[in-house]
């Protein structure tokens, strides 16, 4: 079984001032996923209150939830690479073990950081046509969607750094 914490203090000179930097970005990171999701809670009882309790009709605060609980999602999962805190099936790995481990695990991470990549670069072009075409959302309450699809660019750039930062590590 594979620990869940690591310490960022294991390499030195510019590797590991890289796996360093990126450890406190991921918790940064997990910091704003944090008041994201405490956002989004705390509309949600805002709009129980005022559709039941009060009788009023609301117009934004389910898409703010969506936007906010999803962006708390994105935002959280370089935190969750790093600790190790996502759910993986390694019964092959750990079965392996040693070198075979290992490069298994690299792979993986290889692979999770080409994907994370790739996504990281749609999304970072999503949201700047979001902001220069003045896209809305097109509901009652219609914000700007370049806010809610930022998460997605920031969260998925991180991942793929932070999985960079495992691989160089050694634990990826």
């Amino acid at each position: 079984m594979s620990t869940t914490t690591h310490t960022s203090a294991t390499r030195s000179g510019l590797i590991g001032g890289y796996i360093r930097a990126m450890d406190r970005l991921s918790r940064f990171s997990a910091y704003i996923a944090c008041a994201l999701f405490i956002a989004g809670v705390l509309v949600i009882c805002q709009m129980v209150f005022t559709r039941y309790v009060l009788g009023w009709s609301t117009s934004w605060q389910t898409e703010f939830t969506i936007f906010s609980v999803t962006g708390a999602m994105l935002m959280g999962s370089p935190y969750v690479l790093m600790t190790g805190g996502h759910v993986a099936i390694t019964i092959l790995p750990d079965a392996i073990g040693g070198l075979g481990r290992k490069v298994m695990l690299t792979f993986a991470s290889l692979f999770g950081f080409a994907f994370c990549a790739a996504l990281a670069y749609a999304s970072w072009i999503y949201v700047f046509e979001a902001l220069h075409g003045e896209w809305t959302t097109g509901s009652v309450w219609n914000p700007p969607l370049w806010p809610a699809l930022l998460p997605m660019a920031v969260g998925t750039t991180l991942l793929a750094f932070q999985y960079v930062a495992d691989v160089l590590r050694g634990e990826g």
